[in-house]
């Protein structure tokens, strides 16, 4: 009786331990130290009486702490980067959504510095994922498919960063990252507000446009593409469903009218069905703006901020949606 115990015991504190283990989704996080391996760190530098200093601009980065992390998304172990301010206290949190497919796209060091760099030191954690299957990921992508869940995964995961205020979510995603913002909102309720840049809206467009993507990618990447090419293509896209956005979340629509990645289209037919069904969004153009919107990057990094800060920062109320005035 008395190793019975004893065996029960051991039972109990393994099963303990177990969902302990399970529950944790965040496996590690790397921070990054040594920016002067960088291939672009003197033009991060200069010399001041001899010692290298940043840049002016780029003195914000002895305010944050960059990271390589590790997380589990439906039993994979996937990778991303995060930053975070080094002062202590809660910040609102973004889930950052890369674009690309594959390696093309995948997040480097650029990514943490400059884009969650530049949204890091006003105050907030940022959080990305390369997707499954991606940059040393484990599984297979699926641009836009399951790998949705890697997204989705993030807002668990942020809940094990002590600097996330988990209350105040936003996400961010340019290109393919748009849709998968896209289809991420229709899948939960936790994100405040939400920014896309160059976002595909429409994959039936898409093709017309860039016919080489569906061999290059979409066959490759889909599971079982051309046997359910009609479900998989309407999956992803936004505008065949865009009844089923939440009228809470607001949304930052942005397009450069030269992008011929993503043609502008994309942006303008989006808005018309958030129009439609009464979504809360803000479209903004940039005339001859690229894919990047590089000609524009100052201004659309000071619309990305002003929308995050107006919404997870400050609270500020929705818009009122029904049609209304004198």
């Amino acid at each position: 009786m008395k190793y019975l115990k004893v065996l029960i015991l051991a039972l109990v504190c393994w099963s303990c331990n177990a969902q302990t283990d399970n529950s944790n989704l965040l496996i590690s996080k790397t921070k990054f130290t040594n920016y002067a391996k960088l291939p672009f760190y003197k033009k991060l530098t200069t010399t001041n009486n001899g010692t290298t200093v940043w840049k002016d601009q780029y003195k914000y980065l002895d305010s944050i702490d960059i990271y390589s992390i590790k997380y589990k998304s439906d039993n994979l172990i996937v990778t991303g980067l995060m930053v975070t301010p080094k002062a202590t206290g809660k910040y609102p949190s973004i889930i950052f959504n890369r674009g690309g497919n594959q390696d093309f796209g995948k997040l480097v060091m650029g990514h943490a510095i400059y884009t969650f760099g530049e949204l890091a030191k006003e105050g907030y954690v940022v959080i990305a994922s390369n997707y499954r299957g991606n940059g040393g990921s484990e599984g297979k992508e699926e641009f836009g498919g399951k790998d949705v869940n890697d997204v989705i995964n993030l807002i668990d995961v942020l809940k094990e960063v002590e600097q996330a205020d988990t209350d105040n979510i936003g996400m961010y995603g340019w290109s393919r990252g748009g849709m998968m913002t896209y289809r991420a909102l229709t899948q939960t309720n936790k994100i405040k507000a939400a920014v896309v840049g160059g976002a595909i809206s429409d994959q039936f467009e898409s093709l017309k446009d860039r016919p080489k993507m569906e061999t290059g990618v979409l066959a490759q990447l889909v599971p079982n593409y051309y046997d359910n090419k009609e479900a998989e293509l309407t999956k992803r896209s936004a505008v065949k469903w865009a009844d089923q956005f939440p009228k809470d979340t607001p949304i930052l629509l942005l397009h450069g009218t030269s992008d011929w990645r993503v043609k502008p289209e994309h942006s303008l037919k989006m808005a018309l069905e958030f129009e439609k069904h009464r979504i809360p969004y803000r479209l903004i153009m940039f005339e001859g703006g690229d894919h990047g919107i590089t000609e524009h990057k100052d201004e659309v990094n000071q619309q990305v901020l002003n929308w995050f800060n107006k919404y997870l920062k400050h609270n500020q109320p929705l818009p009122n949606m029904e049609y209304h005035g004198k």
